[in-house]
């Protein structure tokens, strides 16, 4: 019997990125269909964030999954954690067909896998959701304080970015003030607001953008900043452009139009094409902070949650974001080489050495 066409491609993608494991969930009683991809396995368990999405069809979800779980295999790599990559998506719109039924057997699945895979929030799923989780499975973070989980990880995401923009400036300026600058920060979500929050602590001149009309004008006016259109973001004359919604904002038609200093932001694989884009921005001499690199402190804070460290432990890994976005910065500079494969080179050079001590 020969095998479909797509299925090979879909072994091929995942030989190609060295992704160990791909697994189905379906149970048409309670309407799940969901697939876990596990990237590697070296540095510990895959942890990943479970999201709920209505899908096109199975291979957008299957694509998605197996690109977010490399990407967090690289995140904790980099950011020193001890922990692999992996990612799921339960397919479905998250506001009209999520229940507690399909997400407890959604946890069920997770738990046959025996640790090989931790859960965490993402895009369509809640804390209270990883609680149902959690009836079904003690493979679970990001959960409620109450339940003696880590609680909300996106003061911890925005503070990481926050370090990694200061790095940015450091490396750009010679010194890391933000008294004066400019930021374009383009999404207001929580992650977004946090940010600016922070970036207006230290008299930074804040633009901000967000798809929802009423959420910007709120957030601009509660932070004294300057609301402008998703379309006009580009153009804007800053020092650094921070993407901290959707991922792909970065590529060859938006960065023709740029006229910031650095990229730096909270919004995963903010370039469209890596090497293509990555080239571009050289090219230009815009300095781009790898996303993965500077928004690891939602990892750190979860990683906190499975040691057993406190807030303080936690607050001391992502501080450590500063100096690894730094080192990133130099070595993209002195080897002449994109800074997404910089920081790629670190994540490998260290995946590299724990397969030694781990024959």
């Amino acid at each position: 019997m020969s095998v479909p066409t797509k299925d090979n491609s879909t072994f091929e993608l995942m030989a190609q990125f060295g992704h160990q494991k791909l697994v189905f969930c379906n149970d048409g009683a309670v309407g799940l269909q969901a697939v876990i991809a596990i990237h590697d396995t070296t540095l510990g368990p895959a942890i990943g964030g479970v999201r709920m999405l209505p899908y096109q069809n199975t291979d957008e979800a299957i694509d998605d999954v197996l690109r977010l779980s490399r990407g967090m295999t690289y995140k904790a790599a980099v950011a020193g954690v001890n922990l692999g990559g992996g990612n799921a998506a339960i397919i479905g719109d998250h506001r009209l067909l999520k229940s507690e039924a399909l997400l407890r057997r959604f946890g069920q699945f997770v738990e046959q896998l025996s640790g090989t895979f931790i859960a965490s929030l993402d895009i369509g799923t809640t804390p209270r959701d990883m609680e149902y989780l959690r009836m079904e499975t003690g493979h679970v973070a990001g959960l409620p304080k109450s339940l003696g989980g880590s609680g909300d990880s996106a003061p911890f995401t925005a503070k990481g970015v926050y370090y990694g923009i200061k790095a940015s400036l450091k490396e750009l300026y010679g010194n890391d003030s933000l008294a004066g600058r400019t930021v374009a920060v383009q999404g207001a979500g929580n992650v977004g607001e946090q940010l600016i929050a922070l970036l207006r602590e230290e008299n930074a001149k804040v633009y901000v953008s967000d798809i929802v009309e009423e959420r910007m004008v709120e957030v601009a006016n509660k932070y004294k900043a300057v609301p402008v259109s998703n379309n006009n973001i580009y153009e804007l004359d800053v020092d650094v452009y921070a993407p901290c919604a959707l991922g792909g904002t970065v590529n060859k038609d938006t960065i023709a139009k740029m006229r910031c200093r650095i990229i730096a932001g909270s919004a995963n694989n903010q370039l469209r094409n890596e090497r293509e884009d990555g080239q571009l921005l050289m090219d230009k001499k815009i300095l781009y902070a790898p996303d993965y690199l500077i928004n690891a402190g939602g990892l750190i804070s979860c990683y906190s949650e499975i040691a057993g460290y406190g807030v303080s432990r936690t607050a001391a890994l992502t501080e450590n974001i500063y100096e690894t976005t730094r080192s990133v910065l130099r070595k993209s500079i002195s080897e002449r080489v994109a800074s997404y494969q910089a920081a790629n080179q670190i994540a490998e050079a260290r995946m590299a050495d724990m397969r030694k001590i781990k024959q």
